[in-house]
């Protein structure tokens, strides 16, 4: 039988995010966000290829970036609803880091599985800061697929794009458990 990390399986059986919206000063400082940084570019992929990048977003350049979601969203007419979430983004947050798929020319590996991987580090940095201890959840939102938001706030290229905001910080509120999937029901066996 193989050695089995039960601290780490019990982590990942019991994992939950935290809302954004309840989390609170303080944030990671920079030296205790480097390791969980480490550990999320841990994340698998093919190639070797780094199709990613990460961008810390610290507190003082919250309100420029809530207040281009709310311009960006009253220029594409969204609802004051979808503003308000937008803004209230980078109003409430404390630490963000925005994980950026940054594909790259590969005749080998498919633009799909670099995708993949990008999702891979949002999982892997939303799962190590909450070992951490922090709270953290990861989010989007329809900013994370404006171009315009992500070119002017974040100075992303046209061929990069947000995989997730990665919100951390201090956990307020220890959020009830919700219903899981049911493994029978989304589990199929091929024994043939």
């Amino acid at each position: 039988m193989p050695d089995r990390n039960q601290a780490a399986l019990d982590f990942l059986l019991t994992r939950r995010s935290r809302p954004a919206k309840t989390l609170t000063a303080p944030g990671p400082s920079r030296a205790e966000l480097e390791p969980i940084l480490t550990a999320a570019l841990r994340s698998p992929d093919h190639g070797k290829l780094e199709p990613w990048r990460l961008i810390v977003i610290e507190k003082p350049a919250m309100p420029r970036l809530a207040d281009l979601a709310e311009e960006r969203g009253r220029s594409l007419g969204k609802d004051e609803r979808d503003i308000e979430k937008g803004r209230g983004q980078f109003d409430q947050g404390v630490l963000i880091v925005a994980v950026i798929e940054s594909p790259v020319d590969s005749d080998k590996v498919p633009a799909i599985e670099q995708t993949y991987s990008a999702g891979a580090v949002c999982l892997a940095l939303l799962n190590t800061a909450l070992a951490s201890g922090w709270g953290a959840n990861w989010l989007t939102g329809w900013m994370a697929h404006d171009p315009e938001f992500c070119e002017k706030g974040l100075g992303l290229a046209p061929h990069e794009r947000v995989a997730g905001f990665i919100h951390i910080g201090t956990e307020t509120v220890a959020p009830p458990e919700r219903p899981r999937p049911d493994l029978a029901a989304k589990t199929s066996w091929l024994d043939q």
